[in-house]
């Protein structure tokens, strides 16, 4: 590493190569945005490196700057770092109900600058209150969203969260590449679950780790083995009804479509 700069409050701090080609466009106190010249395809790419601060009145200033940026912006643009704020209910678990104005403001910043989540790999959660059982909580504060002409040059965007080392934030690495995406098809909770008889007893007999340890892996062994037991128990249980399901919501689709005009 040849290069060394900061943020205008030191907050965020960036380490480049010298051969690296780059230019500082923006630098804010929850933002630094550069302009990177990529030699092997020949092209500049926004990157925009976030630390966002707790206050929601605070994070307004940097939802406004991400505004800016999309309004004209036709180069592949990458958004990544602390964003402080979840980006729906299903990014926490434990503590509290979250409140929805708490995310709706950065869920439609990240929609309207067109920007989408990359996925991850490694553990769900990249921040933990540090705190056991009852009173553990776990969020997805860091994140990379990109826009399309960026995951069109590199397909393969993939984000991993790694191990907690000295923080209570996750660190993330990012790695690109320019072969075809397989994409694993998500697991989904579905509510009528709960109300069959054996579904308690699924849960109960592999919620369940084979060692003990740092709460966080613990928590994330748990939930694979669950995930994966409930996924099986579904299908030997009720069979084709997803995609049953999945064909009714088309139709239901095109209906309210042809209403519409």
């Amino acid at each position: 590493m040849d290069a060394a700069i900061s943020n205008i409050n030191g907050k965020i701090w960036l380490f480049l190569d010298s051969v690296l080609q780059w230019d500082l466009l923006i630098d804010m106190e929850q933002q630094l945005t550069i302009r990177v010249y990529h030699q092997d395809i020949g092209k500049y790419i926004m990157i925009t490196f976030v630390y966002a601060k707790r206050s929601s009145l605070d994070i307004l200033e940097l939802w406004d700057s991400l505004y800016y940026l999309a309004s004209d912006m036709e180069l592949p643009w990458l958004v990544g770092g602390d964003f402080n704020v979840l980006l729906n209910e299903e990014e926490k678990i434990g503590g509290l109900p979250v409140y929805p104005p708490e995310y709706e403001d950065f869920a439609f910043c990240v929609n309207s600058c067109e920007l989408f989540d990359t996925g991850y790999k490694g553990s769900p959660f990249t921040w933990w209150n540090g705190r056991p059982n009852a009173e553990c909580i776990f969020k997805i504060l860091d994140k990379i969203v990109v826009n399309s002409p960026f995951q069109s040059i590199f397909p393969t965007t993939e984000a991993k969260h790694l191990t907690r080392t000295g923080s209570d934030n996750a660190p993330l690495f990012m790695t690109c590449g320019d072969n075809a995406t397989t994409f694993t098809k998500p697991f989904k909770f579905l509510n009528f679950w709960t109300k069959h008889a054996s579904f308690m007893e699924v849960v109960r007999q592999n919620w369940q780790a084979d060692f003990t340890g740092d709460p966080f892996l613990m928590f994330k062994q748990k939930l694979k083995r669950v995930k994966i037991a409930l996924s099986k128990w579904s299908r030997f249980t009720y069979g084709g009804i997803i995609k049953q399901l999945a064909l009714r919501e088309d139709v239901v689709r095109i209906k309210e479509m042809l209403f519409e005009e």
